[in-house]
């Protein structure tokens, strides 16, 4: 945390600095000299115990997915961490959970510094969000056999619908469709496994994992149209805001860079769309919008739409 301590500190060393240099103007030598104890600082901030320790969760492609243990870790939370840990000059540290729930206690509790995620309100409350970077709509999951065919059939008083345990889907689900039965589901896996044994009608969550999910549950299908929208940004412990325009620069570079771009085409993430860097906009869609037939995860894009640049 920045504290009086830590500028007197940085005062001194601009000065010492200042003292050492005789060949460059008086301002010249305390922009560089405070731009590297400025370095420094926002290192101890942000990465306290000197390596990044970067939460995330198995199974999203907006967080970690890997095909096998030995093929290379995918995902738009994991490279952006990587490259975040790569630009503060610090180790990176993945902590990689089973639910997106474990992955925010993990960094609401310090044991992790840095998570990609929808920066709901709720969450606004332990952490503290840089600008919006992804865009991924909410649908549902159903399999093949499911006699829901659009996202209307959801209003039908009765369904059992699972929701990520923890997550925010409940609570924004609840209002759109206030007759289903909603069923905490502890892990992805555990929602396939709830879909085949019949335990629940649907699952509800971001599109991203829906594609991601669906791959395992053949012949299951992705109603069409959203529900809602999650708007990611990177995450990090209250008490290190002075580091957010760091963070910010860091999310606009990110995006203009196409890191983002690409780290999504890697993970295959599909329902995605890039952001405008800047927007903190939280709003929350409501209703359906649209009732075309659901698309089966066979048929549905192999790659996402191209991103567009800011």
């Amino acid at each position: 945390m920045f504290t009086r301590r830590n500028a007197a500190a940085a005062a001194l060393a601009v000065l010492a600095a200042l003292q050492g240099c005789g060949h460059t103007s008086e301002q010249e030598k305390f922009d560089a000299a405070w731009a590297d104890e400025k370095a420094v600082l926002i290192r101890q901030m942000l990465a306290p115990r000197g390596t990044l320790r970067a939460a995330m969760y198995r199974g999203s492609p907006t967080s970690f997915v890997q095909a096998s243990p030995g093929d290379p870790p995918r995902g738009v939370g994991y490279e952006l961490a990587e490259a975040f840990a790569r630009q503060l000059g610090v180790p990176f540290e993945p902590k990689v959970y089973a639910s997106n729930a474990e992955a925010l206690r993990a960094v609401g509790s310090g044991q992790a510094d840095f998570i990609f995620t929808d920066a709901t309100p709720e969450r606004a409350r332990f952490l503290d969000f840089s600008p919006t970077v992804l865009d991924v709509q909410k649908s549902v999951l159903v399999v093949g056999k499911s006699r829901l065919k659009t996202l209307d059939d959801l209003r039908k008083p009765g369904l059992r619908i699972g929701v990520g345990a923890g997550s925010s889907t409940g609570e924004e689900l609840k209002p759109v469709y206030p007759k289903a039965r909603l069923v905490p589901v502890d892990t992805l896996a555990n929602a396939v496994d709830m879909l085949a044994s019949d335990k629940i009608d649907a699952f509800a969550t971001n599109d991203a994992v829906l594609f991601e999910i669906s791959g395992k549950l053949p012949g299951s299908r992705v109603l069409a149209g959203q529900w809602g929208v999650e708007h990611f940004a990177v995450g990090v412990p209250k008490g290190r805001l002075a580091g957010a325009q760091w963070i910010a620069d860091f999310v606009q570079k990110a995006v203009a860079d196409g890191l983002v771009q690409g780290a999504a085409q890697r993970a295959r993430l599909r329902g995605g769309a890039q952001s405008q860097p800047g927007s903190r906009s939280r709003s929350q869609q409501s209703q359906p919008q649209s009732q075309s037939p659901s698309r089966p995860a066979s048929q549905s894009l192999s790659q996402p739409q191209p991103l567009a640049h800011p």
